[in-house]
């Protein structure tokens, strides 16, 4: 459950920051009722709160004060003295978001304000389920848990799109793209994009990920996650046939950095060249 107190305009519904509280709880295991206060102010506010708590004496995004000292662990138990016999759940700790800033930064990333109020609640509540982002490798474990949190199993495909794009070879382009496809049975293939001096030898990252998939096995597919920076990595033409002579519905998730969009095959490909058996065209 979740006690919005709304100083200041935001464009998300309570129902919907409540929606992100169980996301975030779903993927951090766990499944007890947990309660969680939001205050969504101006700067002039939370640049009080940071003063006055953190003896920092300047406006911030979001600022996270937990009920308890977690450990940063999916599943671990929470502590019998956060419980709220009152509201019959577990007190995690108050979150305060500044709606100027949050919409500042939403214009200057390029993405829609619901965007950046979601992540930085998200980011607010693993803060008070003990994650941290004082090293790399905290970092890296906090951002995954948020991208699951934001998109669900989604989000964790994201996310292992854009890991797979670390090992990208592309001394021409420099572009790097990762892929991560999921096959019906829910393992994920991942590919990059590996370059050739001779261009046209180049392999994207969806097919990539395709071929490794269907060489250890896997036919049927649900969704590809495809992640780069910068701009929209849309699959080419060559992918989108690809792709569609073994999975013609398939969902394509598109990542980059400070946005996502999400589309189907189908639409990407309309009128794809389907493969026979016999007069039935597969994939239909």
């Amino acid at each position: 459950m979740i006690t919005v107190l709304r100083e200041s305009d935001a464009p998300l519904s309570d129902g919907e920051f409540a929606r992100l509280l169980d996301n975030s709880l779903r993927a951090q295991g766990i499944h007890a009722p947990c309660a969680v206060t939001l205050t969504l102010t101006d700067e002039a506010s939370i640049r009080d709160v940071n003063r006055a708590h953190r003896g920092v004496d300047r406006p911030t995004d979001v600022l996270s004060f937990p009920a308890a000292l977690l450990p940063a662990r999916p599943g671990a138990p929470l502590p019998p003295s956060m419980w709220d016999s009152g509201a019959g759940a577990f007190f995690l700790g108050d979150i305060v978001i500044s709606c100027p800033r949050a919409l500042a930064q939403a214009k200057e990333y390029g993405h829609p304000p619901e965007r950046e109020f979601s992540y930085l609640f998200v980011h607010g509540v693993f803060h008070l389920l003990g994650y941290d982002h004082q090293n790399e490798e905290e970092r890296h474990l906090m951002r995954k848990k948020e991208e699951e949190a934001l998109g669900g199993p989604d989000g964790a495909l994201a996310e292992a799109a854009f890991k797979a794009r670390e090992a990208a070879y592309v001394p021409y382009s420099g572009y790097r793209v990762g892929a991560a496809l999921r096959d019906r049975a829910g393992r994920v293939f991942t590919g990059c994009n590996v370059e050739n001096v001779s261009y046209g030898l180049t392999n994207c990252a969806e097919r990539t990920a395709l071929f490794k998939a269907v060489s250890e096995g896997a036919r049927e597919f649900d969704a590809i996650a495809i992640a780069a920076e910068g701009t929209a990595p849309w699959p080419c033409g060559a992918c989108r046939q690809v792709l569609s002579e073994f999975a013609p519905g398939l969902r394509v998730l598109v990542a980059w950095e400070g946005g996502r969009e999400e589309t189907t095959l189908e639409a990407l490909l309309p009128h794809s060249f389907l493969r026979f058996e016999g007069d039935k065209e597969h994939g239909q």
